[in-house]
């Protein structure tokens, strides 16, 4: 899975207007051909790193019920309480009980807000999930009238 070296993949690409000169599997392999570049002082602001192929992996990270959701809004809520609490009660720091009152009643509109926008989704999903977009292969492209500063320095390291 290293750098792929095919003549084809050595054209002009038109919306980057750069030249490709590896091509990797890996987006890794990619970001680490281009700090061997910028090791060497080659210009870093005209280097593109061009992801083929894409799609979309789509993780599910866990369950989302409506305790999850009071959950979350409770620790959300609880934090906005206590910064509410040090900025605007000016006791809140001397007495215990203001900021207390502040965290709890952050805790109560924390749930209160997350549990009414969970109902309301029209879209309601049972799962939390994180979408990442993954390409299959990359390619490292330069201006034309530096692609033999950049295979030269490649070639060196």
């Amino acid at each position: 899975m290293g750098l792929v070296n095919d003549k084809r993949r050595s054209r002009q690409n038109s919306t980057e207007a750069g030249v490709v000169v590896a091509t990797f599997t890996e987006y890794q392999q990619a970001t680490d051909y281009v700090e061997k570049l910028i090791a060497k002082e080659f210009p870093a602001g005209s280097i593109a790193i061009v992801g083929n192929n894409l799609r979309t992996v789509e993780r599910v990270r866990g369950r989302l019920d409506y305790g999850v959701v009071a959950m979350r809004g409770a620790m959300f809520g609880a934090w906005l309480g206590l910064m509410l609490g040090i900025l605007f009660v000016p006791q809140a720091l001397s007495s215990s009980e203001s900021l207390l009152t502040s965290i709890l009643v952050g805790i109560g509109v924390g749930m209160l807000i997350n549990m009414t926008r969970f109902a309301l989704a029209r879209k309601k999903r049972g799962f939390i999930s994180v979408s990442q977009v993954i390409a299959k292969d990359y390619e490292v492209q330069v201006p034309s009238d530096l692609v033999a500063q950049a295979k030269e320095i490649a070639a060196t390291s």
